[in-house]
């Protein structure tokens, strides 16, 4: 079962982030071999404002252990967490996109559903998607929405993946690459 966990980060929890900043990667490096995507999102001033992380783990119990039991979550540098189910509907990670780990600009796009399900299909720009599936109920039967790691020209190109109408929200936000340096 693959999920979706995103970390929106507190204001101002910088310096604990940074303080933090070991024990979240020896936290992640537990997990390195569930991980389909991962990666910092960052405001248009390039201030962290979360964590994405797209996993393949055996059950929704174990997403929410992997979500919340996260470093950075328990001393309080989140104020929110977001964990939905997701469906790989392009069957690679993000260290298997064509266009590399550096190159473009880079976002995460959420679409929260509202209605029948919506943009079940790959878009056709699919050299451009790094990661891209809908987000489910935690038994998999009911469409939430959809989520999205792209490479785009601006924010308005990575959000027309997504059908505009069919969503009660999208969100878009810078994203990059993530994993421990080299």
């Amino acid at each position: 079962m693959e999920f979706l966990c995103y970390h929106r980060d507190r204001p101002n929890s910088l310096a604990l982030r940074h303080e933090l900043l070991q024990e979240h990667w020896s936290y992640m490096d537990r997990y390195a071999q569930e991980m389909i995507a991962r990666g910092p999102t960052f405001s248009d001033d390039d201030v962290l404002t979360g964590s994405v992380h797209i996993l393949d783990l055996p059950s929704p119990a174990a997403a929410r252990v992997f979500a919340f039991d996260e470093p950075n979550y328990q001393a309080g540098v989140y104020r929110d967490v977001l964990l939905r189910r997701w469906r790989n509907a392009l069957g690679r990670t993000m260290w298997d996109f064509p266009g590399g780990r550096t190159g473009g600009d880079r976002y995460l796009v959420i679409g929260l559903g509202t209605g029948p399900a919506a943009d079940l299909a790959v878009p056709p720009a699919r050299d451009e998607l790094i990661a891209y599936g809908p987000l489910l109920s935690d038994d998999g039967t009911r469409w939430l929405g959809t989520a999205a790691l792209l490479r785009a020209v601006d924010a308005k190109a990575a959000r027309a993946v997504l059908t505009e109408d069919r969503y009660a929200d999208i969100e878009v936000h810078n994203w990059q690459f993530g994993g421990r340096p080299s």
